[in-house]
């Protein structure tokens, strides 16, 4: 599909560029306030930096993925993706 994520990169704790199947790129941030649950993890920088494409999702170690259709439709429109 043309939200499928293709590379994925890391700028800083919380942060990281994405760029899917059709050319879109844009930035994705998280607030810590977002990660709770399953999610809680992610507040921990060495685990925040194993991030990788798997399927053309944006994921982590236990399965923890994000929608690429949800991401890539907010960075259409507004350039990136804030998770708050």
């Amino acid at each position: 599909m043309y939200w499928d994520v293709m590379n994925a990169t890391v700028l800083i704790h919380l942060e990281f560029t994405v760029t899917f199947a059709d050319g879109l790129s844009g930035k994705v941030r998280m607030l810590p306030s977002h990660l709770h649950g399953v999610f809680e993890k992610l507040k921990d920088p060495s685990v925040f930096n194993q991030l990788r494409v798997i399927d053309g999702h944006v994921s982590w170690p236990g399965e923890l993925d994000l929608a690429p259709d949800a991401m890539s439709y907010a960075i259409k429109k507004n350039g990136e993706w804030l998770l708050a």
